[in-house]
């Protein structure tokens, strides 16, 4: 005979599947990504407690260019539109934030918003030579600014410091937060990245957004539809070009450092292939971006000192095989079979 305890734990053990495929059910994709979200920045808030200093300066950089992607991912992944300039903008962020500081002696927080306004003025003038332009030609324009700016910010060199560039003091950690100097700046950064996404989000979700996506679906059916092409292809490239700006800016902060040499147009190839492999039009795209363009160059330094070139470029090739979408659509792949596995179970 059985005992009283295997007979009713048989039915625990029956209910058990259906309570987890209900428990499934019940959560829907909003409630689960914002699950995601909250244990993405507990994990992100435990982080420098964690490692040491120079991995959390890895991670700092690490959300430096996912705010620059964010605005590249704006750009290309949901207006359509293709930018071979976008480390020009990231250039004119740090630079503008380093010239007021080592100028003008202006509060840390108050170069943000200034380098971010001064880089959407030049996204705006861009954006608009930029609307006759598509495909190749738009390409074309764009790399040329990354080329131009190197040696344009080697010849003002009372303002920029020439080739030797600018060298800048650090935001140093309040005393009554007790946390050390990359730490601090690891949490800054965190700061500026969370208010990025907060308003990449609400500017996708608005009115603009639904219009940036007509654009890049179909701007004939667009036009038709009332959307002026003009109007809202500028606005995606001073968009683009603010959130390259103010990641340009965190930059100078991170870094207390600019030279030309920094911004040399492989930045902005590097940055297009970061989003490409992340991405394109993901809300996660920007930051599986960032972490690709910091540590897939190190790890290929690691494995070939005589050549990195060619191992980063094989491991893009490897990625792009592998996830065709991008690194967020392979994980939204693998996310929706664990679903479907759990279901039938």
């Amino acid at each position: 005979m059985r005992g009283p305890a295997e007979v009713t734990d048989g039915p625990a053990r029956t209910d058990a599947p259906a309570r987890g495929r209900a428990l499934a059910r019940s959560i829907t994709p909003v409630r689960r990504r914002w699950i995601a979200v909250a244990v993405l920045l507990a994990v992100a808030c435990s982080l420098p407690f964690q490692l040491v200093p120079f991995r959390v300066f890895q991670f700092t950089m690490v959300m430096v260019y996912a705010v620059a992607l964010l605005g590249l991912n704006l750009l290309v992944g949901h207006a359509g539109q293709i930018s071979l300039g976008h480390g020009a903008f990231f250039a004119v962020g740090a630079y503008a934030a380093a010239i007021m500081l080592d100028r003008w002696d202006l509060p840390y927080p108050l170069t943000l918003p200034i380098a971010a306004a001064v880089a959407f003025v030049l996204g705006l003038a861009l954006g608009l030579p930029a609307v006759r332009l598509r495909g190749l030609y738009l390409a074309l324009v764009t790399l040329a600014i990354a080329i131009f700016l190197v040696p344009l910010l080697k010849r003002f060199e009372s303002v920029t410091g020439g080739s030797m560039g600018l060298t800048l003091a650090k935001p140093a950690p309040p005393a009554w937060t007790g946390l050390a100097e990359d730490q601090w700046l690891y949490f800054l950064t965190l700061a500026v990245t969370v208010l990025a996404f907060l308003l990449a989000h609400g500017l996708l979700r608005s009115r603009v957004g639904r219009a940036l996506h007509a654009v890049r679906d179909n701007e004939a059916a667009a036009e038709v539809m009332g959307v002026r092409l003009p109007f809202y292809k500028t606005l995606a490239f001073a968009w683009s070009a603010m959130f390259a700006g103010a990641a340009g800016c965190v930059y100078t902060w991170v870094i207390g450092f600019v030279s030309p040499d920094s911004f040399v147009v492989t930045l902005s190839i590097t940055l297009l292939a970061g989003i490409v492999v992340g991405g394109l039009g993901s809300f996660s795209g920007p930051l599986l971006g960032g972490l690709f363009v910091m540590f897939v160059p190190s790890i290929s330094q690691d494995i070939n000192d005589a050549a990195p070139g060619v191992i980063f470029g094989l491991l893009i090739i490897v990625v792009m095989y592998v996830a065709p979408t991008g690194l967020a659509g392979l994980a939204g792949r693998v996310a929706r079979s664990t679903e479907n596995i759990l279901r039938k179970e």
